[in-house]
């Protein structure tokens, strides 16, 4: 039985949660997120707290209580305090500028990169050699960060790229004659 699915998620002051037929929807100071909701998983609110319960003793209602639980949780935890992901460039004449809602990369192409920030996220360098990507969506501030990176990925042998702040190359060892 999933462990996590047991324990109920505290909803905080000032945000509110909907319940309705086939979606869940959090709101809060940070924004708006709705998730559809999955027939394997009943949802209750008691007392500002919201418990997962499998709708059945199957081992996938089982797995989607502890999911949705989670997804919950992300979606609460976003509209209260927000994601954020931060990005290091590493390399010469490698930098970011941000200008209203796109990003612009300059990263050893012919060409500076141009990347549009979809609604809901915001894109920030405190310096040009440091990009936070910010939203309440968890999984969007993920994939937006992971599309970043994809445009130039850390390189074994220098370690030029770009990188998450927190992520350590490991170098290789060049061809000895």
């Amino acid at each position: 039985m999933s462990r996590i699915g047991k324990m109920p998620v505290a909803v905080p002051q000032g945000v509110d949660v909907a319940i309705k037929e086939d979606q869940i929807s959090v709101k809060g100071s940070g924004g708006n997120l709705s998730l559809i909701l999955n027939a394997l998983v009943k949802i209750t609110m008691e007392d500002g707290k919201l418990s997962f319960v499998p709708a059945n003793e199957s081992r996938e209602a089982n797995a989607m209580s502890g999911t949705f639980r989670q997804l919950v949780n992300n979606m609460v935890n976003g509209v209260t305090k927000g994601f954020e992901k931060k990005l290091s460039l590493v390399g010469v004449g490698y930098k970011a500028a941000a200008q209203n809602n796109k990003l612009n990369l300059t990263v050893g192409y012919s060409h500076p990169v141009n990347i549009e920030m979809p609604a809901g996220i915001t894109v920030t360098t405190p310096t040009p050699t440091e990009i936070v990507v910010k939203g309440a969506d968890r999984q969007r501030v993920g994939q937006i960060a992971a599309e970043i990176r994809a445009v130039r990925p850390p390189e074994p042998y220098k370690g030029k790229g770009i990188r998450y702040s927190d992520e350590k190359i490991t170098i290789k060892e060049t061809k000895k004659k």
